[in-house]
């Protein structure tokens, strides 16, 4: 019991909150689904018939709701819940009866309930597919109708729905059933029926269903059904769609004119008669739409919209091939405009669209003479000075005609008529930069293409009426710099172009843009001079599209359609394009460094292959060494600072490249290893760098490591703004050894590289040197004496300058009263003495 009345409590609940749009149907159906099972589970064996009544209703409801949602298939099981309730409800009725009398009273009752559940089953069979229960289902309501008279209504507007929504899937044939069927039931009892407008509208679907099934087959059914369908209810509706079915059949024109005297006393709006002169002028029927065209301005007299009678029949005499009787009709508009007669704002605009449509054909037709014929309609509409931005847009594309007939003066008539009008367009702007590139008026053009460049940034802002979409700039951009380049104006045409870059949002146009722009500037720079001197402006200029062109290469990723093997061929393109400028600015280390470093970074959208690994490598040197040697000019300190530090990132970033390259082949003999460490020592000597003595320890050890190095360090270590005598000193000490172990001491160069290890360790002028400075020079000189008394190869100059120091060194231990020393250091100097040639005889 508590579970029966709970049941009971929910429906109830969700009756009162679905009224007041709380829950959804969805949640009705959920909640009735689980109250109707409750009460089915809580019937006992014999239950009273208020008890049955209650679940027949409740079943009833609860499979309507889930079919009206879409889940037919839930809803049969309740559907089949009721039938049985209704037939144990019989039963019980029957059984308590006194007599047939009260048996035909019951069977009423409930035959009542049992067409409802059996014109739900219908609904739930044909949403499931089902066509044949659905026919079966409703045969058997139809069967009830002689008892249930009030119900014909309800099972003819249902079958109409079951036409309608099989009409809609396009399942003709069933549809065609249902509607037929909907027409006979609503004949069955006129008492309760649908009535004559409702029978028209089911006879006009039906005769569509037949006209869209097969006309051909079905002509005669669809000609039957709409005539009924006019018989039963005459609509606007039913005269088109009979009018449609002649033209689709291939009846005459007498049948057709037939068909429409029969409605000559309907009332139909403007709009209904234009759509039927459509419809017969677009079916070929000129004579009979015509006719029926100017009949219709005589039912409408006090219409404020004649013309779009007008505006009907010159769109078909156009379409006809009838141009001459549409100039004509036109002609009498112009007329009628100027004596009281104007068309409604709305179908002047139709108009102009329609003389704007005929003037664009002949234009694309290259007939430019007939277009302005056109274009001149058009205008006979506005009044003098009048301001419009449709009569700049007309203004514009007349002088484009003018243009290409060789008319500049009507032309530029024309512009300046669309200025007066429109002076902020972008497209009037346009206009006035093709009237300067044909009048080879450069600046001129050159200042219209800045006025277009700056439209384009903001379009919105200078067009009203006129659509102007987010690429319209860029359009007329590169229009701009192909008019230019036709008629052979390179500057202007580089100008467009540097503009257009700025705002093309499509990768491969931008490229191909900017590809245009490096070939110019180039083919630029070769007409103005022979020996391709390049000014500062073009430097910059080339500099800032191949930036523009790594700028977007890093941007193209986030582009679907520009795939990975365009970016690599842009990169390559560009590449070899920088490489080949750097190569060409010998004369401006600067500038050769930029397009290197620029050749670096493009090439870092490229596979990292042998090849592009070697220009990397190269590039990056390259890069170094123009700014070591920049660095080495006479700049300020933080100039220099600046260079050095730059240099060092490039060699970071050799390195790197440098160690990938190595494992790709041999590389034994590349003076790579060689460069970079004399490159990296040179920045961080003149950094002043506290690293560079750590960094030097890994280079002592090298066993490879040439003389020629070592001398270039020791050098590099005392050039300004570096002094690292120490690091000098451990250079010389290095390459000495080195060159002793070589099996014939090249005398010259290891005269030269002691030569420098004595001044460095014994500076000229100084007396009062640390005792074991002067035993560390003793050696050097011992060394000296050691090769020079073992080879004739020695340098006279070299070995007299040995003496000279050592007879010095003496000399200056004399003044300071070390005369041991002295005594020692001018005997050593005597002992070079022996070894003059013809010098000797000078110093003996």
């Amino acid at each position: 019991v508590q579970v029966e009345e709970s049941a009971v409590s929910l429906w109830n609940w969700t009756v009162t909150k679905h009224t007041g749009a709380v829950i959804s149907d969805e949640q009705r159906a959920k909640l009735r689904f689980v109250a109707c099972r409750l009460i089915c589970l809580c019937e006992g064996s014999d239950p009273p018939e208020g008890t049955i009544r209650r679940q027949i209703l409740m079943s009833m409801k609860t499979g309507k709701g889930w079919i009206d949602i879409g889940k037919a298939d839930i809803a049969d099981g309740f559907l089949e819940n009721a039938t049985s309730s209704i037939e144990k409800l019989y039963a019980k009725l029957r059984k308590g009866s006194e007599g047939e009398a009260d048996i035909q009273v019951h069977r009423a009752d409930v035959e009542k309930s049992l067409f409802k559940v059996l014109s739900y089953q219908a609904e739930s069979a044909l949403a499931q597919g089902d066509f044949q229960k659905a026919v079966m289902c409703v045969q058997r309501c139809k069967d009830m109708l002689m008892k249930l008279p009030k119900e014909t209504c309800y099972l003819s507007i249902l079958c109409y729905n079951f036409g309608v929504e099989t009409y809609e899937r396009k399942r003709y044939e069933q549809s065609s059933f249902w509607l037929s069927q909907s027409y006979d039931i609503g004949k069955m009892d006129m008492k309760y029926s649908i009535g004559k407008e409702m029978q028209a509208k089911v006879l006009r679907l039906l005769a569509t269903t037949y006209f869209e099934w097969d006309c051909s087959l079905y002509l005669d059914k669809a000609l039957k059904a709409i005539s009924l369908a006019n018989q039963e209810n005459l609509h606007p509706a039913g005269f088109f769609l009979k009018v449609k079915i002649l033209l689709k059949s291939g009846a005459s024109d007498e049948d057709i004119n037939s068909a429409l005297a029969e409605f000559t006393q309907l009332e139909m709006s403007l709009d209904f008669c234009l759509n039927t002169a459509k419809l017969l002028l677009e079916h070929g029927r000129e004579s009979v739409g015509f006719d029926f065209l100017k009949s219709v301005p005589e039912r409408f007299e006090s219409s404020p919209d004649l013309g779009k009678i007008t505006l009907l029949h010159i769109k078909f005499l156009l379409q006809n091939k009838r141009e001459l009787l549409a100039k004509q009709k036109i002609e009498e508009v112009i007329i009628g405009h100027y004596t009281g007669k104007q068309l409604l704002p709305e179908a002047l605009d139709q108009l102009h669209i329609i003389l704007w449509d005929r003037a664009a054909k002949h234009y694309e037709e290259k007939n430019y003479s007939e277009a302005l014929h056109w274009y001149n309609y058009s205008v006979s509409f506005y009044t003098p000075g009048q301001i419009d931005q449709n009569l700049a847009k007309l203004q514009r594309n007349m002088a484009s005609c003018y243009l290409h007939l060789k008319q500049l003066d009507k032309a530029k008539e024309a512009v300046k008529q669309a200025e007066r009008c429109d002076p902020n367009s972008i497209f009037t702007k346009f206009s006035v930069y093709k009237i300067a590139v044909m009048e080879n008026d450069a600046d001129k053009a050159i200042e219209a293409v800045i006025e277009i460049g700056k439209l384009a940034e903001k379009p919105s802002e200078h067009e009203d009426k006129l659509k102007v979409d987010k690429n319209t700039g860029s359009n007329l951009l590169s229009l701009a710099a192909q008019i230019a380049l036709e008629n052979d104006q390179q500057i202007v045409a580089i100008k467009a172009l540097e503009y257009l870059s700025e705002h093309l949002q499509d990768c491969q146009q931008l490229f191909a843009a900017l590809k245009c722009l490096v070939r110019l500037m180039l083919s630029k720079v070769r007409a103005e001079n022979a020996e391709e001197r390049w000014v500062y402006e073009d430097i910059n200029s080339i500099l800032t599209y191949l930036n523009l062109a790594h700028k977007k290469l890093a941007e193209s990723f986030t582009e679907e359609k520009f795939t990975g093997d365009m970016r690599v061929l842009e990169a390559q393109w560009f590449r070899k394009i920088a490489w080949n400028l750097a190569v060409q600015f010998k004369d401006s280390p600067e500038k050769m460094r930029d397009f290197f470093v620029l050749s670096f970074k493009l090439s870092q959208f490229c596979p990292s292959d042998k090849a592009v690994l070697v220009a990397q490598r190269t590039c990056l040197l390259m890069a170094a060494a123009i700014d070591l040697e920049m660095g080495r000019q006479q700049v300020t300190p933080s100039e220099q600072t600046e260079l050095f530090s730059e240099a060092l990132q490039h060699l970071q970033a050799c390195r790197e490249v440098w160690k990938v390259l190595k494992l790709t082949g041999d590389f034994a003999k590349d003076p790579t290893d060689t460069l970079l460490l004399l490159y990296e020592f040179e920045a961080r000597s003149k950094l002043n760098d506290p690293t560079l003595h750590n960094l030097m320890e890994s280079v002592w050890e090298q066993p490879q490591i040439e003389i020629k190095t070592l001398e270039i360090i020791a050098s590099l270590a005392m050039e300004p703004p570096a002094r690292c005598p120490v690091l000098c000193k451990k250079a010389l000490k290095s390459a000495l050894n080195l060159h002793r172990k070589q099996a014939v001491i090249d005398a010259v160069n290891f005269s030269k590289c002691l030569h420098s290890l004595i001044n460095i360790s014994l500076p000229a002028g100084l007396t009062d040197l640390d005792t074991c400075v002067l035993q560390e020079v003793w050696e050097y000189f011992e060394d000296a004496l050691s090769v020079v008394s073992s080879t004739d190869a020695y340098p006279e100059m070299e070995i007299l300058w040995l003496m000279t120091r050592a007879w010095n060194t003496g000399i200056f231990q004399y003044t300071v009263g070390k005369y041991k020393e002295a005594e020692q250091w001018c005997g050593l100097g005597m002992r070079f003495l022996s070894h003059l040639g013809s010098l000797r005889k000078s110093y003996e």
